[in-house]
């Protein structure tokens, strides 16, 4: 894991992975900023509605959380804004820099691999999308054990990780993993993958720095699943080989 963050690092400051590096987060606050101005106040007048149908009324009494409701305008800003922004410059990578990433790191880096192809476009898109929605749906639910103090900081680390080692995974070996390849490397090595996205979402809390976290994930995710794919194929006699090779 340390040894693909070290690569991620030096892919990242090479031309073509520069050019990429700021896109997906200043295009996710682009189109969050567009989409608050455009239904700020619908929004809100429709989350107000929400917060006062009675089964989440109760809820938010239950938990000692009815508060929000009077500072939901604050709430929105700064605590579903930068969850959504940052959730939104995932799947913006993921779906347009994570294909060019790919074929940049593995002509660079392991030209030796064949492609398997078992993912593709659409897949990446399904897959994003999936993993978008279970984050969110367990951020939403998990929300009142924000209030407890460890809960706080541990709870969307790891909702964070989650996120990106769903996203970047499958993105990483798509192209050249077979199924049975990429099933296999899951086995082998789930936990450091998710360890990997835990390190991500570190990564994108610390400021200036998160500017370039997405792109960086990426990479990192990419050194160390090609690094497993080509080891895992040593191991196994007639394993995909590059024609060149």
């Amino acid at each position: 894991m340390i040894q693909a963050l070290i690569d991620a690092t030096r892919s990242q400051f090479q031309g073509r992975m520069l050019g990429l590096v700021l896109w997906p987060l200043v295009g996710s606050l682009l189109l969050w900023t567009v989409l608050l101005i455009l239904f700020w106040s619908q929004g809100m007048a429709a989350l107000r509605a929400l917060a006062e149908y009675q089964p989440v009324d109760a809820f938010l009494n239950k938990w000692g959380i009815s508060w929000l409701v009077s500072g939901l305008s604050l709430v929105v800003i700064f605590l579903f804004m930068p969850t959504l922004v940052a959730a939104t410059a995932i799947f913006i990578t993921s779906v347009f820099a994570m294909p060019i990433m790919v074929e940049h790191v593995a002509r660079t880096d392991y030209p030796e691999l064949a492609t398997g192809r078992f993912g593709s476009t659409w897949g990446s898109v399904a897959n994003s999308l999936s993993a978008l929605l279970a984050y969110l749906v367990l951020w939403l639910i998990a929300l009142p054990l924000w209030l407890i103090v460890p809960f706080a900081f541990l709870i969307p680390i790891a909702l964070a990780g989650y996120l990106n080692d769903r996203v970047f995974r499958y993105d990483a070996l798509a192209e050249h993993a077979t199924a049975e390849e990429y099933q296999e490397i899951l086995r082998r090595h789930g936990s450091p993958l998710f360890g990997l996205g835990v390190v991500a979402a570190l990564i994108q809390l610390i400021p200036i720095v998160n500017l370039i976290s997405p792109v960086y994930s990426g990479l990192g995710f990419i050194h160390f699943a090609l690094r497993e794919l080509r080891q895992l194929r040593a191991e196994r006699p007639g394993a995909l080989l590059s024609p060149n090779w």
